[in-house]
């Protein structure tokens, strides 16, 4: 059962974030900016001796989040969510110092170009470059982990097809929590949990599509990793609420996943809002996820590893 902080946020999202959006690509894009980027809490909320190095190596740009006196060597590689139009990795700081508080890596954060000003494919193409960025700093593939929620979730998917496709190898373990895998939003859950989902409406996800895919298809498999041969890819773990819109995007890419040979689990909490474990600081069910997401780190990474 869901926490009362967890129902106060809710309430909170449904009645300040939960809109039928309406207007220009412009207008729709610029709501979203202004009511998911709420960079007032985000400095509220992220402790003050977490260590952040800004990054600005041509393409490759964001934050690597770390704390002084950890022990680990391996990194996560985290794609914030966003929908593709909003948010960054400062306003992720709370959620990203957390990761690395539990886990005990380095979490490198990408700040990928956003659309309408950046269309598909830029974000994979920033993504690649900056993993590719990451195994010229000397970071073994076996090290790092790759993870993102909701439009990073899918993107964390659509990565690993683009760098399988290409040859690179793989990072040990990937998770997403809420991806967004089907930007065609053909799943049952955006009809039965249009009401239920205290953030979003089935039509947002299929209003905003076309504003990142800018004339593409929407299965195109590095837009709509569900469409796409996952064979070859890392264990997957996705989270997601069932009372999201969302639900079946990650239903349905653990299944394709698990068809393509893949080793993917789905992980499903009661009632929670929409990439709930980012709203560390607000309600008790983030930290506890990430928690479970640090155990599956150690189980895959470490064991990894010592097998080498």
């Amino acid at each position: 059962m869901p926490s009362w902080q967890s129902w106060l946020l809710q309430l909170y999202l449904r009645f300040r974030l939960k809109k039928h959006l309406q207007g220009s690509e412009a207008e729709i894009v610029a709501f979203e900016r202004k009511h998911l980027d709420n960079k007032w809490l985000s400095e509220r909320l992220t402790p003050k001796d977490v260590s952040i190095r800004p990054v600005n190596e041509g393409r490759v740009k964001g934050e690597w989040v770390w704390w002084e006196g950890q022990t680990d060597h391996h990194v996560i590689f985290y794609l914030h969510g966003g929908g593709y139009v909003a948010c960054s990795p400062e306003l992720y700081r709370p959620f990203t110092a957390a990761l690395a508080r539990q886990s005990k890596a380095c979490v490198f954060a990408l700040d990928y170009r956003l659309a309408p000003e950046h269309r598909f494919p830029a974000p994979i193409e920033d993504a690649t470059q900056a993993y590719r960025w990451l195994l010229a700093q000397g970071i073994a593939p076996g090290k790092i982990v790759i993870g993102g929620d909701s439009a990073g979730g899918g993107l964390t998917i659509a990565t690993l097809v683009a760098l399988r496709d290409a040859g690179v190898p793989l990072p040990a373990l990937a998770f997403c929590f809420s991806p967004w895998t089907d930007l065609a939003a053909t799943g049952v859950s955006y009809l039965t949990n249009d009401r239920r989902d205290p953030m979003f409406y089935g039509d947002t996800a299929r209003q905003i599509a076309p504003i990142y895919l800018g004339g593409v298809s929407p299965a195109n498999p590095l837009a709509s990793p569900l469409y796409g041969d996952l064979t070859g890819l890392p264990p997957l773990h996705v989270f997601v609420s069932n009372t999201e819109v969302l639900f079946d995007d990650a239903v349905s890419v653990v299944a394709k996943a698990e068809q393509c040979g893949v080793a993917a689990r789905l992980h499903i909490a009661d009632r929670q809002p929409h990439v709930w474990p980012v709203f560390v600081g607000l309600i008790p069910e983030a930290p506890h996820t990430i928690g479970e997401v640090v155990a599956l780190i150690e189980q895959h990474v470490k064991l990894k590893n010592l097998g080498q």
